[in-house]
């Protein structure tokens, strides 16, 4: 007797009909890549949109500040993003140091981009005398962007699959052991923590007096992205190299712990730091 997901092999879609390529420009010497692209495209929405954030009453920086923060945030992104994925899920890298540097063939991990886009927001706050935590709330509504295209980006790679499943939407990723049907979970993650997460934080900056309350957008990210994650890990085929974890959780969701608190702990908080009086 056949296994449902068996089963559903032979009706599922396969990735390779889906005629997606990785590579946007191949002029020989130079590979353009939809995973650079996404990188850029999130940064610069990213920079766009926070000039307009920033335009409104008691913003905590001025547009030059914005402009050096693009700067930090992209070193932060590729340093701790890279760095993070190696120790976390590949150490087996630190063997070849310079492919560390291989940007291109994927391997970041959300949350050492994050940590080191927080790294350089302190660093831009005491520097020049800002509020570092109302900062984190403003750049917090800009991150969507960056999820969301680097998602798209992991599925057009055809990396990052989902576990089998029978679904009818299900996908035969070439990548994927065994030739079964999985979950697309790169677009789940790109529509929870990129357009949904997106959706709620511009709700609240634009609709409630959040963004004067310190702490309280970047809780709200922390939450809303801690969750997605945490939910779509069990639709998330776990790294292979690392598998569930003895702890009963995968390494994403491991990681997403101290998100879940901390940013419970901002949101609660809240109301009790100085608020910034509307002008």
């Amino acid at each position: 007797m056949q296994l449902p997901v068996f089963a559903a092999a032979a009706q599922a879609l396969h990735f390779d009909d889906l005629h997606l390529n990785p590579i946007v420009l191949d002029i020989g010497f130079l590979q353009v890549h939809w995973y650079s692209l996404a990188y850029i495209a999130g940064i610069l929405l990213g920079w766009y949109y926070l000039t307009r954030l920033i335009a409104q009453p008691n913003a905590p920086m001025a547009r030059r500040h914005a402009d050096d923060l693009v700067f930090y945030a992209t070193v932060g992104i590729l340093a701790g993003g890279r760095l993070a994925y190696v120790f976390f899920y590949q150490p087996d890298i630190l063997l070849h140091p310079l492919d560390i540097l291989k940007l291109w063939q994927g391997g970041m991990s959300f949350h050492g981009g994050a940590l080191g886009v927080s790294l350089g927001i302190v660093y831009l706050a005491r520097k020049e005398g800002l509020s570092w935590l109302r900062i984190h709330d403003y750049v917090a509504c800009c991150a969507p962007f960056g999820l969301f295209f680097g998602r798209i980006a992991n599925f057009v790679n055809g990396e990052l699959w989902g576990r089998p499943t029978d679904a009818p939407w299900a996908i035969i990723f070439p990548s994927a052991p065994d030739g079964l049907p999985r979950h697309p979970s790169q677009l789940y993650e790109a529509g929870l923590e990129g357009l949904v997460l997106g959706l709620v934080l511009a709700f609240f900056f634009w609709r409630t007096n959040a963004r004067n309350q310190p702490g309280k957008l970047v809780g709200i990210f922390l939450l809303g992205y801690g969750l997605s994650r945490f939910i779509v890990e069990y639709f998330r085929e776990p790294d292979v190299q690392l598998g569930t974890l003895s702890w009963g959780l995968t390494m994403g969701q491991t990681l997403t712990v101290p998100m879940l608190i901390g940013g419970l702990y901002l949101v609660a908080t809240a109301s009790k730091r100085p608020s910034i009086d509307a002008a």
